[in-house]
């Protein structure tokens, strides 16, 4: 069976284990409205279903579970003056908002590329997975946008401002990293994950004491050695004393993260250090009703098309900011971005 004639997300229930498979390898699993749709109708019908005692969410293809919300269907939308882009972005948070509060565990195993929507459909679990091809992140500093579904609430509570870190720089992490900062539980090789699914299907007692049983030491942290420099400098009070602090920073590595900033949306920067500010003392849902705010304004700026289109459209990776900097960005304009309200909800 091809993948165009086959189901984008397939459904089913194995002893008892309710299997959600991201089913749109060529795109890394990409997540799209009717995608979201189906995962949650599954698990809202498993949700006092006592046949099903636990839920996996998987990808399928070998590059990842799941590269983020499709983007390309975001563009579209919105250079067509379409309203999609409102439903996508409050289905997909209320899909991150059960998943955290699933009266079940949900298992996510986070092989690969997961990044974006795909850190929302996962980290957001109970039981958590990645593995030794894990890259994961949130990137949408490249493209306009911010972290949403919820990361932010994650991001802020990361030790040592690690999370605002990966939030305005948009950059992976490993295994080690995840496991270390709060996106992860378990490490597993990638070559233990089919034993592992069907263990969990043979197994009828505690999803954790089957998954300890494959789980292995995790990898070394990736940014063990530059956690000093990034608590230093990512501590001030604004994205441009956060660039200063970089660039007359004695470490090479800080200076070239200063350099990595600047390729950055100048407003997409500036509206995710807010949101990670903000987030530090917010429930999720409250941070989900946030990102649906942020969301919906900031597409209203053209920053948003001009990321995706150099990121997946033209490919030229070379956007045209508007500002261009930092200092050409209006704060009010921040403020107004994270605080108007808009018309749809998360939670109605």
């Amino acid at each position: 069976m091809s993948e165009a004639s086959e189901p984008q997300v397939i459904v089913s229930v194995d002893n008892g284990v309710g299997r959600i498979e991201l089913n749109k390898p060529k795109a890394i699993n990409a997540l799209g409205v009717d995608m979201i749709n189906t995962v949650n109708e599954a698990l809202g019908a498993w949700k006092d279903d006592d046949s099903v005692r636990a839920v996996l969410i998987t990808g399928r293809g070998e590059r990842g579970l799941c590269a983020g919300g499709d983007i390309k269907a975001i563009y579209k939308a919105i250079t067509e003056g379409s309203t999609d882009n409102a439903k996508f972005f409050r289905h997909e948070y209320f899909m991150n908002y059960t998943l955290a509060e699933y009266p079940k565990p949900v298992i996510a195993i986070m092989n690969g590329i997961t990044m974006g929507g795909g850190v929302g459909i996962s980290a957001h679990g109970s039981v958590r997975i990645v593995t030794d091809s894990t890259k994961i992140g949130m990137p949408e500093t490249t493209i306009g946008l911010f972290p949403d579904v919820g990361a932010t609430h994650i991001l802020a509570r990361m030790p040592q401002h690690v999370g605002m870190y990966l939030g305005l720089t948009g950059l992976p992490i490993g295994a080690g990293g995840a496991i270390a900062y709060g996106l992860a539980d378990y490490y597993v090789p990638d070559a233990s994950v089919p034993e592992l699914v069907k263990a969990l299907a043979e197994n009828s007692g505690d999803v954790a004491e089957v998954v300890a049983q494959f789980a292995q030491d995790a990898p070394a942290v990736e940014l063990a050695d530059d956690v000093s420099w990034i608590a230093e400098c990512f501590a001030k009070d604004s994205p441009q004393e956060i660039v200063e602090a970089l660039r007359s920073h004695e470490s090479e590595k800080a200076q070239s993260t200063a350099d990595l900033l600047a390729t950055k949306s100048p407003r997409s920067v500036a509206v995710t250090f807010e949101l990670i500010r903000r987030a530090a003392s917010m429930s999720l849902a409250d941070v989900l009703e946030q990102d649906l705010r942020t969301a919906t304004n900031i597409a209203k700026y053209p920053d948003l098309t001009e990321g995706i289109r150099a990121q997946v459209i033209d490919k030229d990776r070379n956007p045209k900011w508007n500002p261009a900097s930092l200092a050409d960005l209006d704060p009010q304009e921040v403020e107004s971005i994270i605080t108007t309200p808009v018309q749809d909800k998360v939670f109605s």
